[in-house]
């Protein structure tokens, strides 16, 4: 906080246009979480567009801009977007991406033409109302803020009261049927909660943007967590850093609209999220990737040195480059590059210019030609595959077979002794 400057810290109405904010944003990324996954996100973009009409219609009809009006302007004029998009979907050919296409153009379109007939109407109350295209959290004072922030805790106190139901409707839709879950009831009420969550924040984010209010905490809080509760949170902190961010920025600089500013630092946590969330992050994905291909071919080199050594009866005989590639190509810097790691594993030592097996090498190498050879078999006679298609699909599955797997298939095949070339498969002693 020491960062920001005296004229801001001082100022009352800052932190309560901030909190106010952040609690906008709270209440559009719970209810956005349940949008973004029931794949639904499209409608919240086609829905906070479609409201612009409704925000004029209200503004005309009142001749101010009352935020009640404004309020059930913006929600009437929502959901009849949402009714268009399912009517032109459930009686045309049309479907619902193009639906939503067209009703989200048609809405906003209609609009801007009611905007601009209003700022040339001469009417003195129309100032500022070009601000609910792109949000000025500035601009929430008085009777707007208490309107705005009262319909966001109603809609907060809503999701956590039909949690379960919203869940097992968007986890579990069959059997929320099977237990008499009125279901036609939840897509109602989650229905009119993204309507609703989108109305709290046009005016500090904008109807331009709100859609990116609504998906984009929860898209970035899906990367971090599969868990329903904790993406919930995670995507309500996410919301609430960017709407600060971007009520300090307003702040300091009024010109500045609000809303693209929340966007960018809402958009900058996604895209942090993308590569350096653990599990899902592109760069651990890269990294789980890389370690695997590893253990492949750490895994095919032990596997060479055993069949080398098998076919000549000398396993821990001293092997050269040349030797494994003649039994399996390799480039030389990858093998180069296994045989330096196996050897830091302490499953082959150098001496002499050769590598050699060593003893926890060798039980290596001989569980996974173990692994191939019961796979080939258990496919040609539980899955009837000729014996001589059988290989390339056990070059893979040898690698992921585990322990209690291996166990089970060793026991259905009643442990056999020869595989379907008549190789003999090695048991350990």
């Amino acid at each position: 906080m020491d960062g920001l400057p005296s004229f801001i810290l001082d100022n009352p109405n800052f932190w309560l246009v901030t909190a106010g904010t952040v609690l906008l944003s709270i209440s559009s990324a719970l209810v956005g979480t349940f949008t973004f996954l029931k794949k639904k996100s499209l409608i919240g973009d086609a829905v906070a567009h479609s409201v612009l009409p409704g925000i004029c219609l209200a503004f005309i009809i009142s001749g101010n801009k009352d935020p009640l009006w404004i309020i059930i302007g913006a929600f009437i004029s929502g959901w009849i977007s949402i009714l268009s998009i399912d009517f032109i979907t459930n009686n045309s050919r049309i479907k619902e991406d193009t639906a939503i296409g067209l009703v989200l153009s048609v809405f906003f379109g209609f609009g801007i033409m009611l905007l601009v007939a209003i700022q040339h109407s001469g009417n003195p109350n129309q100032s500022g109302l070009n601000n609910f295209l792109f949000g000025n959290a500035a601009s929430l004072i008085g009777k707007d803020l208490i309107t705005f922030s009262a319909l966001s805790i109603l809609l907060v106190i809503t999701v956590f009261i039909f949690y379960k139901e919203f869940k097992l409707m968007t986890f579990d839709r069959q059997y929320a049927r099977t237990i008499g879950l009125p279901l036609k009831l939840m897509e109602f009420i989650l229905s009119t909660l993204t309507v609703l969550a989108i109305v709290a924040g046009i005016q500090a984010i904008g109807v331009v943007l709100m859609a990116a209010m609504l998906i984009t905490p929860a898209a970035a809080a899906k990367f971090w967590t599969d868990r329903l509760f904790y993406m919930l949170i995670l995507a309500a902190v996410f919301a609430s850093l960017s709407s600060f961010a971007g009520a300090v920025i307003s702040f300091m600089a009024p010109a500045m609209p609000t809303g693209p500013w929340i966007v960018v630092v809402i958009s900058l946590i996604a895209m942090l999220s993308f590569f350096i969330a653990p599990g899902k992050g592109i760069i651990n994905k890269w990294w789980r990737k890389r370690q695997n291909q590893l253990k492949i071919l750490e895994e095919n080199i032990l596997k060479t040195f055993y069949l080398l050594g098998e076919s000549g009866a000398e396993a821990q005989k001293g092997r050269s480059i040349e030797d494994l590639n003649r039994r399996r190509p390799w480039k030389k810097a990858v093998l180069i590059k296994g045989l330096s790691r196996l050897k830091n594993q302490g499953f082959l030592v150098f001496r002499n210019g050769h590598w050699y097996l060593t003893k926890i090498g060798l039980s290596k190498g001989q569980r996974v030609v173990r692994l191939h050879r019961l796979w080939e078999l258990y496919l040609t006679e539980y899955l009837k595959i000729a014996p001589d298609h059988v290989h390339e699909d056990a070059e893979t599955i040898e690698h992921v077979i585990t322990l209690e797997l291996e166990k089970s298939i060793m026991n259905k095949l009643g442990f056999p002794e020869l595989d379907p070339h008549q190789s003999k498969i090695p048991y350990t002693n």
